[in-house]
C-alpha cells in the first residue's frame, strides 16, 4: 500500500514547515522572535463590528445552521460595496456568494471547474492556493509572470498558443502577495479581450483591494471593463479591509454560470460561517469607510518604517504601492544561500522570522517577503537585528522619509 494518497503526492513539501519549527523553538529558548513572515493582521476588529457580533449571538434563533451562500443580507452588502468602489453591478442572488474567506473560494472554485489534465495559467510567484487549488483538483499549471507589465500579454499568447488542451482559465492577482504589484484598468482591458476572444476564464483575486497607499491610484477591480462579466469571477475578503482575519469571511463575485457552480459545490461542503459573523460582516460592509482609512494609515506607516530602517540596516527594500507586504531581494552576500536557507539563517542569526520566497513559486527563491505585522518599535528592533548579521555600517540608498508620529 502507497505511503501518500493520490493528492497528496502532488503537493510539494509545505515551505514554511521548515520555518515554523525554528520560530517554536527559538521562542522555546527565550528569543523575542519578531515574525514578519505571515499575513496575519496584528490589529483588533473594529469595535462596532464586534458589537454587531456580540448583540447579534445573544439571539438563540441565529445559531443553527446558516447557507453556504450567505444569507441575503450579506451579499446585499457585498454587491452595495461593489457599486459604490468600483461602479459595479451584481445581483446579490445570482452573482455573489459569500465565502469562508477567499482561500476556500478560490479552492472550491477551482474543484467545481476542473476536470482531469485541464490547464490553467497561474502568476510564479503567486500566493500557493492559486496553484495548489487546481493541482488538488487534478489540473496542470502553466506559469505566467507576476508582473503586470508589457510582457504578459506576449507570454499570455504564447502560453495559449502552445498549451495542449488550451487552458480553460488565467488567475490574476492584483495588488499581489507576495509581489505587491498593481494592475492598470488598460491591462485588465487588455486581458479581458483576449480571454473573451479565446474563451477563456478570468478568476481575479482582488483580496487587497483597499490595502493601497495613493489615495489617488486605489486598485480596479477587472469586473470594471466592459464585457468582464462574461467570462470572470473574482475574489475578496474581510480579513485584512477589516483586521478580520479569524472571522473567515471572504466573497467570490462576477460570472452567474461560475457563481453557480461554485455555489452548488459549496452545497455539498458547508453551511457557511456563523449567521452572527455574516451578520457582523454586512455591518462592517454597510458602515463608515472609516475604519478603512485607519487601517490603510497604519499599514502605509509601517510599511515606511520597515524601508526606512531596513535601508539603514543595509537591506534595500523595493517600495510597495499596495498591499500589507514587502518583496525584498535578499541582500546580494547571501543570495548563494537561496530564500529558504536564508530564512532559516534570519531566525537563527537575529530572531526575525521572514516568508521565504520559494513558498510562492521556483521564480521567487530570490527574494524575501516581509508582512506589516508589527509595530514601528518590533519592526526598527528587527532592522537592529539584522544590520548586525549584515554588518552595514552606513546607511543604505532606498530610505522613505517619515512623517508624523507613529501608528502601532
Amino acid at each position: 500500500m502507497s505511503d501518500d494518497f493520490h493528492k497528496i503526492r502532488r503537493l510539494p513539501p509545505y515551505v514554511f514547515a521548515h520555518i515554523d519549527p525554528l520560530k517554536a523553538k527559538a521562542r522555546a529558548e527565550g528569543v523575542d522572535v519578531i515574525d514578519l513572515g505571515m499575513g496575519n493582521p496584528d490589529m483588533p476588529t473594529p469595535q462596532h463590528i464586534v458589537e454587531k457580533l456580540q448583540e447579534t449571538v445573544k439571539d438563540g434563533r441565529t445559531h443553527r445552521y446558516s447557507t453556504s451562500r450567505g444569507i441575503p443580507g450579506l451579499r446585499k452588502a457585498q454587491a452595495s460595496y461593489y457599486g459604490r468602489r468600483f461602479g459595479v453591478k451584481l445581483n446579490p442572488d445570482t452573482q455573489v456568494v459569500a465565502t469562508l474567506g477567499s482561500k476556500e473560494g478560490f479552492a472550491n472554485m477551482a474543484s467545481a471547474i476542473t476536470a482531469p489534465g485541464d490547464v490553467v495559467l497561474v502568476p510564479n510567484p503567486t500566493y500557493p492556493i492559486h496553484s495548489f487549488g487546481f493541482i488538488m483538483s487534478g489540473g496542470v499549471v502553466r506559469s505566467m509572470p507576476a508582473d503586470p507589465n508589457e510582457d504578459f500579454m506576449r507570454s499570455l499568447d504564447r502560453a495559449v498558443r502552445h498549451s495542449i488542451p488550451k487552458p480553460i482559465a488565467l488567475v490574476l492577482n492584483y495588488p499581489a502577495n507576495p509581489t505587491a504589484y498593481t494592475a492598470s484598468l488598460d491591462f485588465y482591458t487588455e486581458v479581458v479581450k483576449y480571454c473573451r476572444e479565446h474563451d477563456i476564464f478570468i478568476l481575479s483575486d482582488l483580496a487587497y483591494s483597499e490595502i493601497y497607499f495613493d489615495e489617488n491610484d486605489p486598485p480596479p477591480s477587472v469586473l470594471q471593463v466592459p464585457g468582464a462579466m462574461d467570462i470572470s469571477v473574482e475574489f475578496t475578503s474581510m480579513s485584512k479591509t477589516y483586521s478580520m482575519p479569524g472571522w473567515r469571511v471572504g466573497f467570490a463575485v462576477g460570472n452567474e454560470r461560475l457563481i453557480a457552480a461554485l455555489a452548488r459545490v459549496k452545497s455539498y461542503l458547508d453551511y457557511g460561517a456563523f449567521t452572527p459573523i455574516q451578520v457582523a460582516a454586512a455591518a462592517a460592509l454597510n458602515g463608515s469607510d472609516d475604519v478603512i482609512d485607519e487601517v490603510r494609515k497604519i499599514y502605509k506607516y509601517r510599511r515606511d518604517v520597515m524601508v526606512e530602517s531596513f535601508g539603514r540596516s543595509g537591506w534595500d527594500i523595493p517600495v510597495p504601492k499596495a498591499t500589507m507586504f514587502a518583496w525584498a531581494p535578499i541582500p546580494a552576500q547571501f543570495a548563494h544561500l537561496g530564500s529558504l536557507e536564508f530564512a532559516k539563517l534570519l531566525i537563527k542569526e537575529t530572531g526575525v522570522g521572514v516568508a521565504p520566497g520559494v513558498g510562492f513559486g521556483e521564480y521567487g527563491d530570490q527574494y524575501i517577503r516581509l508582512a506589516f505585522v508589527e509595530n514601528e518599535q518590533r519592526i526598527r528592533q528587527a532592522a537592529r537585528n539584522i544590520k548586525k548579521l549584515l554588518g552595514s555600517k552606513t546607511g543604505a540608498g532606498n530610505v522613505v522619509p517619515l512623517v508624523g508620529s507613529g501608528a502601532s
